[in-house]
């Protein structure tokens, strides 16, 4: 068998709902996803890949995201916390607890 092309997929869920409604969306993860993805790029972190993902059903818990193959799900709150997303998780291999749902 051979090696994964990618270690890790992050799926972020950018979903807009109408009407106001609670959705990812309205706590800017479309524009948190492309700094992941600039930030993964950066670092030259060539076996991660950044996935746009529609609703992921956990809208009272958003902005959500997912990596994979762990399956680990995680709620963000900005910059810092995706900078300690990808430095602890992806470069590290270790959990970042404090933002794990």
């Amino acid at each position: 068998m051979s090696e994964p092309y990618y270690t890790y997929h992050v799926f972020f869920c950018i979903n807009q709902r109408p009407a106001g409604e609670p959705c990812c969306a309205q706590h800017g993860s479309p524009a948190l996803r492309d700094y992941a993805k600039g930030r993964v790029k950066a670092l030259d972190l060539a076996k991660v890949r950044i996935n746009t993902a529609g609703c992921m059903d956990r809208c009272s818990q958003g902005p959500v995201l997912v990596v994979y193959p762990e399956g680990v799900w995680y709620r963000y709150a900005g910059k810092s916390d995706i900078d300690e997303i990808i430095e602890e998780h992806l470069v590290n291999g270790r959990v970042v607890e404090r933002l794990r749902i």
